[in-house]
């Protein structure tokens, strides 16, 4: 027995349409599985410092905890544009690079085979964009929401949505998620924190220093620990009550 999760970083297997050598960062709890899984999307800058910790944060919440780097093939300035394309158009290597994740996971031995998909910022928006893609829950952080947006959440897994109020990129967003899953009624936790900015649930900054201040001025964007706190507890309790293996 460990007394702290394993980080690994691996390769998963290519997958007609996805990244060729698609690199992943994958955190296994301590202690005794099988355990549910939780495949995480990264934010805009990619696989940062931050991103790992996140994936190092739900192993110890007791997931097997896997994020796929979006921009295997060639980095964030190389497919940055191309990956928010694939967001707007809803197909793409992203999406397939996402659901290697949720098969790789799914083909482990010390997997329930109960999968929730979690993502922040960029990732939000992948995160309920696959709501409705196999996955059994679903966490959607300050998330770009579809145009049509009930059509996208047609048969959509239960959700919890966190959203800044401070964040001018996505004003009236966790509202507007609120009332589209009322009418699916679909399972959901919606909540939005009005002090907070995008990118609240990070521990330290992100992003190019010199993009920071601009980050800050226009997106209220950087750590806010009261908001993630709750945030964290609603998302844990909520992924609690759906990943946890059928009695």
């Amino acid at each position: 027995m460990t007394a702290a999760p394993q980080l690994i970083d691996l390769k998963l297997p290519d997958r007609p349409g996805g990244s060729a050598g698609l690199k992943a960062v994958l955190a296994i709890p301590s202690g005794d599985g099988p355990w549910p899984g939780v495949v995480l999307v990264h934010e805009a800058f990619g696989l940062t410092d931050v991103m790992r910790r996140q994936v190092i944060r739900m192993a110890e919440a007791g997931y097997l905890a896997l994020m796929p780097d979006l921009f295997t093939e060639g980095g964030t300035r190389t497919c940055l544009v191309a990956t928010f394309r694939a967001l707007s158009a809803g197909a793409g290597r992203a999406f397939v690079d996402i659901e290697s994740g949720r098969t790789f996971l799914r083909g482990r031995n010390d997997c329930t085979g109960r999968i929730g998909v979690l993502g922040f910022c960029m990732g939000g928006g992948f995160a309920l964009a696959t709501a409705a893609r196999g996955f059994d829950a679903a966490s959607v952080n300050y998330g770009r929401l579809p145009k049509e947006l009930d059509d996208h959440l047609l048969g959509a897994c239960p959700i919890v949505g966190s959203f800044g109020g401070a964040d001018r990129s996505l004003i009236g967003a966790a509202a507007t998620l609120d009332s589209s899953l009322d009418r699916l009624k679909i399972e959901h936790d919606v909540k939005e924190y009005p002090g907070a900015g995008h990118s609240f649930l990070n521990d330290a900054e992100t992003g190019p220093r010199v993009l920071r201040p601009v980050l800050a001025r226009i997106l209220g964007a950087g750590p806010d620990p009261v908001a993630a706190a709750d945030a964290w507890r609603r998302i844990e309790a909520f992924f609690g009550e759906h990943l946890a293996a059928p009695e």
